[in-house]
């Protein structure tokens, strides 16, 4: 009997291991082609003003049939020059409303004379895959589809129906997002690939995990100055408009919005601070404690990794001036991109550039498409419970906290059409480790494996 106890009990153990280790394996099987893939997607050059965005919703189109999918539940959405990708997964149950599944097929433009490797090849070099879009946010479109294709071929039948819901214009109009958040506002909920996510430290190990329940208004001021201009061998400094311009964007720069906080960031820089050590580290929870701790909250401004918790943020990011290089300018353009704390409106923000710049001949204009104020979600307890148990099987320790996202993404328009709206992305990185939007994007090559499991065992959980 001791025996067969012992046997028993070493089953149950070898049972209760087996069930992650078989979901990594089926993961590690579907590599092959998602990597494959992974390389059509980051050969792709959707980027602005190449057109390539309904060329690659094709190709995803073609790759998700190919896998069982009927071509009447397979949509391509033209919208300008770019286009949106809508797949459905049906359920069972009609009476369900469905979940949505949200990314971007497009990416930031990346000049390759800059870039160590080509930014459109996928390259993988000491554990790490370099390419444009690797982690904003080709990746996880792959391993979305990727994840469609094994359940069908699983043949899995969910009882509430999935909808992929991607855009092709994310990083620049979203005119692909409204027109996507038009038609598929009837939600019970969407679950958005672009947000959200996990920290490493600086020896990779898990600190927290985050699910993007708020974000940021996204927001860009145009700063115009005019003035008569004339011949340039005869200069009046205090009319030219390039030198106005840039007085004005000298004082931008030097001013901080005030401190804010809600308790999104606080719970999410509270579990960061508790896992992580240095003085970023005693800043996060100094001011989780605190938050009128004005030392903590320098501390968290000087890092740009923190500073979007806590302020809202302004900063120039194009210029335009002049019209002869033999001619005083008769007129200077600036960006201001701003990302605006929840709670606070756009106008107040284009009020106190007007306050800070102190020159009412110079013009502040809110850029086109209009600025969206987006309101926070309710924290469901059904989704975070769902993600908190998927996250746990890879990492069983690490803490699953609400979070707020510095920068915009496609959730806010379905925020605004009344979807609530959480960030999952399931990869984990080092802060500002990842160079997206910049130069060398990476992304560590386990993240991709991981991102299959996560995502074939958070979508079967949310649809039993």
């Amino acid at each position: 009997m001791p025996f067969l106890r012992l046997l028993i009990a070493a089953c149950i153990v070898l049972a209760a291991a087996w069930v992650p280790a078989a979901r990594s394996d089926t993961a590690q099987q579907a590599m092959p082609e998602t990597m494959a893939m992974l390389r059509h997607a980051i050969a792709a050059q959707t980027v602005e003003g190449k057109d390539q965005v309904p060329a690659f919703a094709q190709y995803l189109a073609g790759k998700l049939e190919s896998a069982g999918f009927a071509k009447s539940d397979i949509e391509i959405i033209p919208v300008e020059h770019t286009a949106a990708l809508v797949v459905h997964y049906r359920g069972s149950d009609k009476s369900l409303k469905p979940i949505l599944l949200s990314a971007h097929m497009d990416v930031v433009a990346a000049n390759p004379k800059d870039w160590q490797r080509d930014p459109f090849k996928l390259i993988e070099e000491n554990g790490y895959l370099y390419g444009r879009g690797v982690a904003d946010m080709k990746t996880n479109v792959i391993a979305l589809v990727e994840t469609f294709m094994r359940l069908k071929r699983e043949h899995y039948v969910p009882k509430r129906e999935m909808i992929l819901v991607f855009s092709g214009d994310e990083e620049t109009d979203m005119a692909s997002t409204r027109e996507l958040a038009k038609r598929h506002h009837d939600a019970e909920f969407l679950l958005n690939a672009d947000a959200g996510g996990g920290t490493y430290d600086a020896h990779y190990k898990p600190v927290v995990y985050e699910i993007q329940a708020a974000e940021k208004t996204y927001a860009d001021f145009q700063l115009t100055v005019t003035s008569p201009g004339g011949h340039s061998s005869e200069p009046e400094p205090p009319k030219n408009a390039i030198y106005r311009l840039a007085k004005a964007l000298e004082k931008i720069a030097a001013y901080q919005f005030p401190v804010q906080r809600n308790e999104i960031t606080l719970a999410s820089l509270k579990a960061t601070g508790e896992h992580s050590s240095g003085p970023i580290a005693e800043a996060m929870r100094a001011f989780a404690a605190n938050p009128d701790d004005a030392k903590a909250a320098a501390t968290l401004s000087a890092d740009p990794a923190y500073v979007g918790q806590i302020r809202t943020t302004c900063i120039a990011t194009m210029l335009d001036g002049g019209h002869a290089l033999n001619a005083l300018p008769q007129r200077a353009d600036a960006n201001i991109n701003c990302r605006i704390f929840p709670g606070t409106h756009v106008a107040s923000v284009q009020a106190t550039l007007a306050k800070v710049i102190d020159d009412a001949s110079i013009k502040i204009s809110v850029r086109q498409p209009p600025p969206v104020e987006s309101p926070a979600s309710p924290l469901r307890k059904d989704v975070v419970d769902a993600v908190t148990t998927t996250i746990r099987e890879r990492f069983p320790d690490v803490d699953v906290v609400p979070g707020m996202s510095a920068g915009a993404s496609d959730s806010m328009y379905f925020r605004n059409a009344g979807v609530p709206s959480y960030g999952v992305d399931p990869t984990f990185s080092k802060p500002n480790d990842t160079f997206a939007h910049g130069l060398n994007e990476k992304l560590r090559a386990s993240e991709v494996p991981a991102a299959l499991d996560f995502w074939h065992s958070l979508l079967t959980r949310l649809t039993k």
